[in-house]
C-alpha cells in the first residue's frame, strides 16, 4: 500500500508531489496519458500563457527566462518535464484510474487494467480542465457537417478555405477564432450566448493578471464598477460589430460561475476588421444549417465546439455529496474533503490558475503532513 498517491501528473499533482517530497513524503503519481503535462500537450498550438512567466512557476523552481514573458504551450511542457525530473518525482503513465473508492485502511483505486491501486492518502488533482463538454443541442446528430471541440483543434490547417463556427467567446474560442481568421478560413463565425468580458492582456507592460491581484479583494460591488469602467476606457466599443456590452460585473460572474475575462490576443482587431464575425447563440441543427437564437441560421462546413470542460470526478467517485452541481469539490485547495482525501487544482480566480496551483500545493502538503 502506497502511503500517499496523487492523481494527475499536470502542474497541480506535480507541485504537491514536489511539495510532499521537500517534507521528506515519497507519493507515487497517476498519470492516463503517456507523459506529465498530458493536457497542455494537447491543447491547440498558439496556445501561450495568460499569466506572465514570473508568477508562473511551481514552488522550487522558475520557469526559465528564456521561455520569455509569456510562456508558449510547448515551453510549458518541457518546463514540467523538467519539474517532475529535478525533484525525481515518480510518476506512473498510461496508469488510468477508473473508480475510487473508500478502503480498509485509505483509498481503493481500481485501475483501467482491472487491478487496484491502495494508498492511505489520495491527493486529486485532475483538475477542473478535464472533460470536454459539447451541449445536447437538438438536432446535432442529423447535421452532415463537422462538429468538434475545441479540446481537438489544433492549428487552421485543415480548415482553410472552409466556413467556419467557433461557438463560445471564452479564452479559447476567441483564440481559435483569430487562429483560424490568420490561418485561410473562407469564413470565421463566433456564436455568442453571454457578452464576453473582454481585457488586453497587457497595457503598457502592466499585464492584466497583475489588475486580477491587486484589485481583486475588493467588495465585488466595487470591483464590477471598476472593471466596467477599465474596460470601456481601454477596450473599443464592440456594440456596432455584434458584441453587447456585459450585463453582470467581472466578479459576480467569477463568483457566480467561475468566470474569468477574455484576454484580447487578436480578436477585437478581427471583429472590427471583419475577419471574425458575432452571430447569436446556437439553438440547434438540421441536416443542413446551424440554428440560432435571433432565428436565422448559417451553413459551415465546421463547427468548433469551445464550450468548456467538466471535472470528470462524478465518474470517478461514487459519493454525489462531495461535489456541486458542476462537479467541483466543496472542499480542496487544502483540507481534507474526507479522511485522507484532499483535492487542489480546483479554483478559479482572476490571479492566475498557476499561482493559484503553487499556493495550494503548499497547504495540501501542509495537510498531508500534520
Amino acid at each position: 500500500m502506497a502511503d500517499v498517491t496523487v492523481l494527475g501528473a499536470g502542474a497541480a499533482g506535480l507541485a504537491v508531489a514536489a511539495q510532499l517530497t521537500a517534507r521528506g513524503v515519497d507519493s507515487v503519481v497517476l498519470e492516463r496519458g503517456p507523459g506529465v503535462a498530458s493536457s497542455w500537450r494537447g491543447r491547440y498550438d498558439r496556445l501561450r500563457l495568460h499569466t506572465i512567466r514570473g508568477l508562473s512557476g511551481l514552488p522550487g523552481m522558475p520557469i526559465p527566462r528564456e521561455y520569455g514573458r509569456w510562456v508558449k504551450k510547448d515551453d510549458l511542457v518541457r518546463y514540467l518535464e523538467a519539474y517532475a525530473r529535478r525533484f525525481a518525482l515518480d510518476v506512473r503513465t498510461q496508469t488510468t484510474v477508473t473508480s475510487v473508492k473508500p478502503g480498509a485502511d485509505g483509498w481503493s483505486l481500481r485501475l483501467a487494467d482491472g487491478s487496484e491501486h491502495a494508498t492511505r492518502t489520495l491527493v486529486v488533482a485532475t483538475g477542473y480542465l478535464h472533460t470536454p463538454v459539447v451541449p445536447q443541442w437538438p438536432g446535432r446528430e442529423e447535421w452532415t457537417g463537422t462538429l468538434l471541440h475545441s479540446s481537438r483543434y489544433r492549428n487552421a490547417g485543415p480548415f482553410a478555405g472552409k466556413d467556419v463556427l467557433v461557438v463560445g467567446p471564452g479564452n479559447s474560442g476567441a483564440e481559435i477564432a483569430t487562429d483560424l481568421a490568420e490561418g485561410g478560413a473562407a469564413s470565421v463565425s463566433l456564436a455568442i450566448r453571454t457578452p464576453p468580458h473582454i481585457v488586453r492582456r497587457e497595457t503598457a507592460g502592466w499585464p492584466a493578471q497583475m489588475n486580477g491581484l491587486i484589485l481583486g479583494r475588493l467588495p465585488e460591488r466595487v470591483f464590477n464598477t471598476l472593471a466596467a469602467t477599465m474596460g470601456r476606457m481601454e477596450m473599443p466599443d464592440l456594440r456596432p460589430y455584434g458584441i453587447d456590452r456585459p450585463v453582470t460585473g467581472l466578479k459576480t460572474r467569477l463568483r457566480t460561475e467561475r468566470y474569468v475575462p477574455v484576454q484580447d490576443v487578436g480578436i477585437v482587431r478581427d471583429v472590427i476588421a471583419g475577419r471574425v464575425r458575432p452571430v447569436a447563440a446556437v439553438r440547434g441543427f438540421d441536416a443542413t444549417s446551424v440554428l440560432l437564437a435571433d432565428g436565422t441560421s448559417l451553413r459551415p462546413d465546421v463547427v468548433v465546439a469551445a464550450t468548456g470542460y467538466g471535472t470528470g470526478l462524478g465518474e470517478l467517485f461514487d459519493d454525489p455529496s462531495l461535489f456541486d452541481e458542476t462537479g467541483v469539490p466543496h472542499v480542496h485547495g487544502g483540507p481534507a474533503a474526507r479522511p485522507g482525501l484532499h483535492f487542489l487544482g480546483y479554483d478559479v480566480t482572476l490571479g492566475g490558475m498557476l499561482r493559484q496551483i503553487a499556493i495550494e500545493s503548499r497547504r495540501v502538503a501542509r495537510a498531508v503532513t500534520s
